[in-house]
């Protein structure tokens, strides 16, 4: 049964009639998405791309340019898209085991697969944490590679007070559905070298114009001012989650059933103007987020058993979920059988560490990443989103507790 009011699964910024009229409403507008971005970013340009995963796909092509090397190293724990953007490049992705109870490199591993035909490390900041990017750019530095920032699930978030994304040689954003900003489905890449700057604008000023796609993707973004409220979630995101749960197509139901052929194409004037008009209310957004972060944290933290993932040291992130770990699988299946269908926000981030996607394992036959494995068995997510009252929070908390109680 559909439910009619649901949480969302990941706090997104609501947009506003107003923004689909820009010029009429915004005193600002006379900026871009790309002034606004950069501005907030703390950088002198931002180069805007149809999608988190096609900028990751300009940064390789830029970096191709200056390099003849062919491996990039990604992290055993992280979105599918990363691995198919390296594949998608020509490029050969080799992975590196997270830490155990973190997705964070593990630094023994990451110091056992960067050699000297490693043209890039990909650092990832998921889910709004803020990874220790300073010890990868030492490894990777090392042996002459670059270092690319993936902070697509993490806009806004610092690290001693400076943009994660902007320390390493790339970074990029994502402005797709539940990122916080959005614009359906868009992505950002920025740089602060002057010679990756120029290849970016040149990969990305040869990209196509696709116009029926941009119709659609117009479509979808007023879809989402539609129906991304409490009245609308339901028929917009929980009917379909429900009926792949039913099924028992968990990576469908995450979303993790990713393709190898994925646009690459110019976002539309109009788009962008909306993602601008939304951008002036962003840092309000994270800041309310972040408030109640605080009280939902110290609920968790002090449930025997539960660790919540969090920043690293001098880390500020934002907060669109709580991942969650806690000592087994079946504890956490457990879980996840009373909450994950009720509307409530629970649910799982990705189904697998990469190696174990059926179209990914002849990519990464030889990979050894027991960590990543072990977290991907053992975490979940609960939404941080604001209309989750708090007493459905507390429900949530009840169910975890019980079942971390029969240990």
């Amino acid at each position: 049964m559909m439910k009619f009011t649901e949480a969302a699964p990941t706090a997104g910024l609501p947009l506003n009639w107003r923004d689909f009229f820009p010029y009429l409403f915004s005193q600002k507008s006379r900026f871009s998405l790309e002034e606004k971005l950069a501005s907030f970013i703390g950088v002198d340009e931002a180069q805007v791309e149809c999608s988190g995963t096609a900028a990751l796909v300009v940064a390789l092509e830029a970096l191709k340019m200056l390099s003849d090397r062919k491996l990039v190293v990604i992290s055993a724990y992280t979105c599918p898209w990363v691995a198919l953007a390296v594949i998608k490049a020509n490029l050969i992705p080799v992975l590196a085991d997270s830490q155990s109870e973190h997705f964070a490199y593990c630094e023994k591993s990451l110091n056992s697969v960067v050699n000297h035909q490693t043209l890039a490390v990909v650092h990832t900041h998921l889910g709004g944490r803020v990874a220790d990017v300073e010890k990868t750019i030492a490894i990777a530095k090392n042996v002459g590679a670059y270092v690319i920032e993936d902070a697509a699930q993490s806009l806004g978030a610092k690290l001693h007070n400076k943009s994660v994304g902007t320390f390493g040689d790339i970074g990029f954003y994502s402005l797709g559905v539940g990122k916080g900003l959005t614009i359906f489905s868009g992505g950002v890449v920025v740089t602060e070298s002057l010679q990756i700057r120029e290849a970016l604008r040149r990969v990305g000023g040869n990209l196509p114009s696709h116009h029926l796609l941009e119709l659609r993707r117009t479509i979808e973004l007023i879809a989402y001012y539609l129906l991304y409220r409490p009245a609308g979630i339901g028929m917009a995101f929980g009917h379909h989650l429900r009926n792949k749960l039913k099924r028992g197509n968990l990576i469908q139901a995450v979303g993790d059933d990713c393709s190898f052929d994925f646009p690459l194409h110019k976002v539309g004037a109009w788009r962008k103007s909306i993602g601008a008009s939304a951008a002036d209310r962003l840092p309000a957004f994270i800041e309310q987020t972040k408030k109640i972060t605080r009280g939902r944290l110290a609920i968790l933290t002090k449930i025997p058993g539960v660790s919540v993932v969090l920043d690293t040291k001098g880390g500020e992130g934002v907060w669109p979920f709580f991942i969650v770990q806690i000592p087994s699988e079946e504890m956490r299946d457990r879980i996840l059988e009373q909450l994950w269908n009720k509307g409530l926000g629970v649910g799982r981030l990705f189904i697998h560490a990469l190696k174990d996607y059926d179209y990914l394992v002849p990519h990464f036959t030889d990979s050894k990443i027991p960590n990543a494995q072990v977290f991907a068995s053992r975490t979940f997510i609960i939404t941080n989103c604001n209309w989750l009252s708090e007493q459905d929070f507390a429900k949530i908390c009840d169910v975890i507790s019980e079942q971390v109680a029969h240990v």
